[in-house]
């Protein structure tokens, strides 16, 4: 890092210390401790300025730190106005730091006139005060730090905070650096069953023995000479020997996943914090914007910020900006009244508006609150009616939750005219769409006279989602919790039939049945006793019950993009591994949503039928070799979307012990692999009396000649390059083999 770059962080910090500083002596100007803070932020940021040779930076931050000693002093008594001054100061400082180094020689020529200004203003604050002379404010020193209170003086820093150095790392590393640990996480827990393996293999050693006494005792006299005796002790022994020694091997190996797995926990678990920062680090701009936004309407008002030391993950703390700016100033342009009539109504001059967070259930939940006059229903009806959104029939009966959804739709505002605050209709649907985007929801409740409060719930890292995984024909699919407005299960007799589509009865409401399967994956879906359903969507709009195969549980799932040769895979927002390594797919909730309209829309939505009359079309197998998820899963895809039922293995010894336990019709793997490449691979298939007849399609990136020569040469029956691989060349190859996905 250079020194400007160090001059930057050391600019970011002491101006929140000033700007939260500044904004308590607004409400308290004779503390103390608010007054320290502040003098010590505006010394440090001279000094700072001096080092880097930043004139203008220096000229205004001395300024401020003889303000803040001549209000010490008691000098002066810092007023609103004086406040106003200082703030502007504060963004000034800002705006020289954040200069590049080829600008900063403007801050001394051309923009030497913004710096003259502040240093003006300043000036006529301290000469404000006429009964003060400046000789006397000179001799008067500031109190020294044995003379303060103890309650006056600031503690800047612990020991411990003093001490931890600070490195930069980026994003992209902390990212890489987590899925890392994630697979860490995901291969210690393969140790587990394979203990447990271990341990059936020692059983049957067991029962070996048993056999063995078990035969001897049943051979007669007359068959048993010295020698066959002998035999059987023999192997008796053998036997005792190797359950022994597998004992003592599986006693190590259950203290190894032990240790491995507690290690890897431990490692993801601090790869995580990495990535975490407190709420603070987000929030601590919101006060002085509220601040600035109330003075424009001539409104007072404060910010509590709550659950300062919540953490959350930074990329979703750098993208709650936007909206968190647009419900404190809609709290404050919409709800909170002015002063007097706040009076008028009981309650004190200034509104209060909260921000809290806290985690909740395994998420982030973040609520912005007013103690206003609350969002008026008769109001808001009306203007849905005026605005030809709803018949005046419908809306009479919405209830209150669906009235407020409106709220969040595109173009939609309370307010009859535009102003710079808000009014322009845009705020509400920016909240929502961003909060989707976060794959969280936002909802809205307010109390008439008492307030507005919106609650929002998150994720609590984009790294890691937490998720109800789902079986879908046969596949694992993880819904975020967060979309998930409940889960139930249907007996055939709850389901009904109108205009050729089926629906449900929840909580009075008539919820659209859709097989999930159809919309995944093309198929159909049987309806048995007991269907499971994840009900999804928004309260006020359209709700869907999508009916699964199985529910396989709520998981916390690290997140895996896909490769971006991929694209927009349809319904799919990224990937995750399983904790037995298996992969699993996220469901993006708004594209599945956008395909089920489109489906009903174009009357292509098909209907669950009962068990007898689903039987399921024999698709031809097809397994897929290679170590590297994202290939995995673009092969996988692509055949699952043709049809075929697609298993796959993660490396050739993976591969090979697969294709000796099931039946495939057709092979496609990589060569570069662990533990067994792929020609290996396709030598011990060949080579196999009952698989050599298996059709082999090599995909790799080796593309010489000598390599697709040694491919064909080891037995593969079809060989293509990834560098010129797309969807329909696989496709075609497959096709070729073995023909169409149904048998």
């Amino acid at each position: 890092m250079s020194m400007l770059d160090l001059f930057r962080l050391e600019t970011e910090s002491q101006a929140q210390v000033l700007t939260s500083g500044l904004l308590a002596l607004e409400r308290d100007p004779a503390a103390s401790e608010h007054l320290e803070s502040c003098m010590r932020a505006a010394h440090s940021l001279k000094g700072a300025a001096r080092i880097v040779g930043v004139n203008a930076g220096v000229h205004v931050s001395h300024a401020m730190e003889d303000t803040f000693v001549a209000a010490q002093r008691g000098d002066i008594l810092l007023r609103q106005d004086h406040i106003d001054v200082l703030l502007r100061c504060v963004d000034l400082f800002n705006r020289i730091a954040k200069t590049s180094q080829t600008e900063l020689n403007q801050w001394e020529e051309a923009r030497s006139g913004e710096v003259a200004t502040a240093l003006s203003d300043l000036k006529g604050a301290l000469a404000s005060f006429p009964d003060r002379d400046a000789e006397t404010r000179e001799d008067k020193p500031a109190p020294a730090a044995s003379e303060r209170k103890p309650e006056d003086v600031a503690v800047v820093e612990s020991p411990h905070e003093a001490h931890e150095q600070v490195l930069r790392v980026t994003s992209a590393h902390l990212n890489r650096l987590l899925g890392l640990t994630g697979e860490a996480l995901v291969e210690s827990r393969w140790l587990r069953p394979f203990s447990e393996s271990m341990l059936k293999l020692k059983r049957l050693h067991y029962d070996i023995d048993r056999a063995i006494e078990t035969l001897r005792g049943a051979l007669p006299e007359s068959a048993l000479n010295e020698q066959s005796v002998h035999a059987l002790n023999e192997v008796r022994r053998l036997v005792l020997q190797s359950h022994h020694g597998m004992g003592k091997r599986l006693a190590e190996l259950e203290m190894h996943d032990h240790r491995a797995s507690n290690l890897a926990h431990l490692m993801y678990s601090e790869a995580m914090s990495c990535r975490m920062r407190p709420f603070t680090d987000g929030v601590l701009w919101l006060p002085r914007m509220a601040r600035d936004v109330a003075r424009a309407l001539g409104k007072q008002v404060r910010v509590e910020l709550v659950g300062q030391s919540t953490h959350v993950d930074r990329e979703i703390l750098e993208k709650l900006e936007a909206p968190l700016g647009h419900l404190v100033r809609n709290a404050i342009d919409h709800g909170i009244c002015a002063p007097e009539e706040r009076r008028t109504m009981g309650k004190p001059m200034d509104g209060l508006v909260r921000v809290e967070a806290r985690h909740h259930g395994g998420m982030l939940q973040i609520e912005v609150s007013d103690d206003g006059r609350g969002i008026d229903l008769g109001r808001l009806r009306e203007g849905i009616v005026r605005r030809k959104l709803t018949t005046e029939e419908t809306a009479a009966r919405l209830s209150d939750e669906e009235l407020l959804e409106f709220l969040f739709l595109p173009g939609f505002s309370m307010k009859d005219s535009v102003t710079d605050i808000s009014g322009r209709g845009v705020g509400l649907d920016v909240v929502r769409t961003m909060v989707k985007r976060l794959r969280g929801s936002v909802r809205v409740f307010s109390t008439a006279g008492k307030g507005t409060h919106f609650q929002l719930l998150l994720p609590l890292s984009q790294s890691v989602v937490r998720a109800l995984l789902a079986d879908v024909g046969g596949e694992p699919y993880a819904f975020p919790l967060a979309a998930v407005v409940r889960t139930l299960k249907l007996g055939r007799d709850q389901i009904e039939v109108l205009e050729g589509r089926q629906f449900f009865q929840l909580d009075g409401r008539a919820i659209g049945l859709i097989s999930t399967q159809q919309v995944l994956q093309g198929g159909t879906q049987s309806i048995e006793e007991d269907l499971p359903v994840i009900v999804i969507g928004d309260a006020g709009s359209d709700m869907y019950g999508l009916a699964v195969d199985r529910l396989l549980g709520e998981h916390e799932l690290v997140v895996r993009a896909l490769d971006h040769r991929l694209g927009k895979i349809r319904n799919v927002a990224a990937g995750a591994l399983m904790e037995d390594g298996r992969p699993a797919l996220i469901v993006d909730i708004e594209d599945l949503v956008r395909s089920v309209e489109k489906l009903i829309a174009t009357h292509d939505l098909g209907t669950l039928r009962a068990g007898a009359e689903s039987a399921r079309v024999k698709r031809k197998r097809v397994l897929v070799v290679d170590d590297s998820l994202t290939v995995r899963e673009l092969e996988r895809t692509l055949l699952d979307n043709a049809g075929y039922e697609v298993e796959v293995a993660i490396d050739g010894m993976d591969g090979w012990n697969a294709i000796r336990t099931a039946h495939y019709d057709l092979m496609v793997t990589d060569i570069d692999m662990p533990r067994m490449d792929g020609i290996e691979l396709v030598t011990l298939i060949k080579k196999d009396a009952h698989l050599k007849t298996t059709p082999v399609l090599i995909v790799s990136y080796k593309d010489r000649e000598e390599d697709r020569r040694r491919g064909l040469e080891a037995g593969a029956d079809y060989y293509l390059a990834k560098g010129s691989f797309h969807d329909e060349s696989l496709l075609q190859a497959v096709m070729d083999l073995i023909g169409e996905a149904d048998a």
